[in-house]
């Protein structure tokens, strides 16, 4: 498709939003997306309260079946304990329960790892912030903690149990703790977002922009700042919209490379672009603590918007 198609194709496509009059003072989820991390996050909770049920049954019930062998045993006085015991009969770990343990433990885990990928994508949607380090921990390693309390338990108690024979305890522990493992693993956020983070890309799409307004496509994970770039032309709708609808739109972050994509639509590039460019990488890594460089201009008619620098506290 020329160029000259896609750009008519654009003019006719409906924005995300309109353009804003005045700049935001901070990034914030938008009222859809706030809705659906809650809808996610509740659902999650459903699953992760079903597994944790499910491995009470486990331990509770399915882990205390037993069948005796030997019925000819008798009664005997213990006379250190004054206390009847039963002699001559042995007890064993079910053949039936054993293979409903292993099922069960599948099943833990599928909720388990289910719930993780959805409060993840609650998690995008709605971060915490990550200068209150606890809720900031807890919010986005909540999975990996569920998984731990979900297996945990049961897994110990799986090897402590009495009544299951070598190969019992054997097979049902490896995969208690493969799964366990698995469900950890899969819970843990290794790249968590953050409110900082996406604050950050909000200032700078403003301060090369002049307004919080972003482009993107269905595929990928960054959202752009110029809509005549080959990354977007790839035959999908061409989306507008703020960086919190782009963030409901499942782009996480603004695309670093920004100065290509002005030149591109003949818009004024920073002198220090490179310079906003690595404290962006920094910042969307995880080093909130980051300065973001204010943009020069070679010219300071070229300036999108002028944002005086707030007074020293």
């Amino acid at each position: 498709m020329a160029d000259s198609d896609n750009k008519n194709a654009d003019v006719e496509r409906p924005a995300a939003s309109s353009t804003n009059t005045e700049p935001p003072a901070g990034w914030v989820p938008t009222p859809e997306a706030k809705a659906k991390a809650t809808r996610f996050r509740w659902i999650a909770a459903v699953l992760w309260t079903v597994a944790i049920i499910g491995e009470a049954v486990g331990i509770f019930w399915l882990l205390r079946q037993r069948v005796y062998v030997g019925e000819d045993g008798q009664l005997l006085r213990n006379p250190d304990t004054g206390l009847l015991e039963e002699h001559g009969v042995t007890a064993t770990f079910p053949q039936w329960a054993f293979i409903a343990l292993l099922v069960l433990l599948v099943v833990i885990a599928a909720l388990s790892i289910t719930g993780s990928v959805l409060w993840k994508k609650a998690n995008r949607l709605d971060p915490a912030r990550k200068s209150d380090k606890t809720r900031f921990f807890v919010q986005n390693q909540l999975g990996a903690i569920i998984a731990i309390v979900a297996f945990l338990p049961l897994v110990i108690l799986i090897f402590l149990n009495k009544d299951m024979d070598k190969g019992q305890k054997t097979t049902a522990g490896i995969v208690g703790v493969a799964l366990a493992a698995l469900a950890v693993v899969l819970g843990v956020d290794f790249a968590p977002p953050s409110v900082e983070q996406y604050t950050a890309d909000q200032s700078a799409v403003i301060q090369l922009l002049g307004k919080d307004e972003v482009v993107w496509v269905e595929g990928g994970k960054v959202y752009h700042v110029c809509d005549e770039v080959s990354a977007i032309q790839t035959g999908s709708e061409i989306i507008t919209g703020t960086t919190a609808q782009a963030v409901e739109a499942g782009k996480n972050r603004l695309t670093l490379q920004f100065a290509s994509e002005l030149r591109a639509c003949d818009l004024p590039v920073p002198e220090n672009d490179e310079e906003i460019t690595e404290a962006l990488r920094a910042i969307q890594a995880g080093q909130v603590d980051t300065v973001l460089p204010a943009p020069e201009w070679a010219d300071s008619t070229e300036a999108p918007i002028v944002v005086d620098e707030a007074p020293a506290e």
